[in-house]
């Protein structure tokens, strides 16, 4: 299913699900530790599901509502073979967003000051439990937004953050942007300025996921995904800029000079992060919608998957063709948990460049663990075409490349194997080999030595056309008994 107009409303997008089977509603009262995250977990993929008073709480709660790739393709109005271009094109175009005045923007219906020591935010919000050995509540659908301290261009990007206290919260920041600002920030012995903003449309949730430079804006990105500048409105007590139709926001602080015990927490990698000492936000205001909606995502499963595949994907591919024209398509596979295992498809016209693609596309992203190069007629979308592939055009001896001691992923469990029972120092976390795979069948052979067995018709025969639409109980009764001698 497709459409020419893309979703820029979190409700909107709602009740489009709804209206098609696609976002079921659970019982009253679910339990925020472990049941909404099982029941999520259950139908993802399936339906989005909506938790109306989880736990008693008067706000609901969703999940799962971009948890296919065919849904994000929807709600961005385009065909799903169209997703990678149209991101594309959104992330090297990206529109200025459009500020409201205060009192103009939904999410700001109702403020709650944390300065007076009342305001607390494990009661203000139905914040989940997800999984068995999460050291506690965590929000996973957050986009954090900061300036640039220096430039005052903002960032956006989705860190996992720790509830600890009524106005206190730890958060994991990797070494990208929003640690660069920070890092700026409290170099000067200042802390950074942020909002926390949950219950975004899915193109803004999606644009944040975008691998962009440093001084470029996501919601700016959002704003070309959704053929629109966004509508944004400052903070109340600090000078960042938030969508302004979001369901919730948290404004706050990360304190300069400050860490304390974060996690364990299920990560994307479906293994649990360790606990460590992490940077600390101090809470000044939550502004809200006066009904909002609070959006969680199941660690690990499709919907934080694909919210950072997507973007991926998109850059790589981008990346790749400015280099390699022959490359036509990538695929972050869900087997390499949409971060590590990368399919690229190519038109090979010299022997060994599938190897330069190898190469290039590590040098696209440190993440990147294993690249699979396959030929123009193999699908990089389907696990079985790539395995296929490796199994009958693959010879480890010529066609494998290995680089050894190159930066990868911290998340990744298997980088740390070198240093048992001990934490590896700060400059040897995520210290990764990378693989690759040359899967590609050579430029010239012999006879049909890597021609493709096909029967002619079979990918074009309709089906319903050719098989009896009644009777056809009586035909197999009468064939059978006349060959059963």
């Amino acid at each position: 299913m497709t459409t020419t107009t893309p979703f820029t409303s979190l409700r909107d997008w709602l009740r489009h699900l709804a209206a098609t089977d696609r976002l079921t509603t659970l019982k009253p009262g679910v339990a925020l530790k472990h049941e909404l995250a099982a029941i999520a977990k259950r139908l993802d993929g399936r339906q989005a599901a909506l938790f109306p008073e989880p736990d008693g709480h008067a706000i609901p709660v969703v999940s799962g509502f971009m948890s296919k790739r065919a849904w994000i393709a929807e709600a961005m109005g385009v065909p799903e073979p169209q997703l990678l271009q149209r991101f594309s094109a959104a992330a090297d175009h990206p529109l200025p967003w459009r500020e409201l005045a205060y009192g103009e923007a939904p999410v700001q219906q109702l403020v709650h000051h944390f300065s007076d020591g009342q305001a607390d935010i494990r009661t203000l919000l139905p914040i989940p439990t997800h999984s068995e050995h999460d050291d506690g509540a965590y929000i996973t659908a957050g986009l954090v937004i900061a300036r640039n301290p220096k430039t005052g261009v903002q960032n956006v990007s989705i860190n996992r953050i720790q509830i600890h206290d009524r106005d206190r919260m730890g958060i994991l920041m990797l070494p990208r942007h929003l640690h660069n600002f920070f890092g700026a920030a409290e170099a000067q012995g200042q802390a950074l300025e942020i909002a926390i903003v949950i219950g975004v449309d899915p193109l803004t949730a999606l644009a944040s996921q975008a691998i962009a430079p440093i001084d470029c804006d996501e919601l700016e990105i959002a704003g070309a995904l959704q053929g629109r500048p966004l509508p944004v409105v400052k903070c109340i007590s600090n000078e960042v800029r938030v969508p302004a139709d979001a369901e919730i926001v948290i404004e706050g602080r990360i304190l300069p000079g400050l860490r304390e015990p974060e996690g364990p927490f299920g990560e994307f990698p479906k293994y649990y992060s360790a606990r460590e000492d992490r940077e600390v936000i101090v809470i000044d205001v939550m502004t809200q919608r006066r009904a909002p909606i609070f959006h969680t995502i199941i660690p690990a499963e499709m919907e934080h998957l694909l919210l950072g595949a997507i973007p991926r994907e998109a850059t790589l591919l981008s990346h790749l063709k400015r280099s390699f024209p022959g490359v036509t398509d990538v695929h972050l596979s869900v087997g390499g948990v949409a971060r590590y295992h990368l399919h690229v498809q190519m038109v090979k016209r010299r022997e060994g460049e599938p190897k330069n693609v190898i190469l290039g596309a590590f040098g696209g992203h440190y993440d990147i663990k294993q690249v699979i190069v396959v030929d123009e007629d193999v699908n990089v979308h389907d696990p079985a075409e790539v395995e296929w592939a490796v199994a009958t055009r693959f010879q480890a001896d010529r066609d494998l490349v290995v680089i050894s001691g190159a930066q990868g992923s911290a998340l990744d469990p298997s980088t740390t194997t070198q240093f048992p029972g001990n934490k590896p120092p700060l400059e040897m976390q995520g210290l990764s080999a990378k693989m690759g795979l040359d899967a590609t069948k050579p430029l010239s052979s012999a006879g049909h030595v890597f021609t493709r067995v096909r029967i002619p018709g079979a990918s074009e025969l309709d089906l319903d056309s050719v098989i009896a639409a009644s009777g056809h109980a009586a035909l197999i009764g009468t064939t059978l008994s006349e060959t059963d001698h």
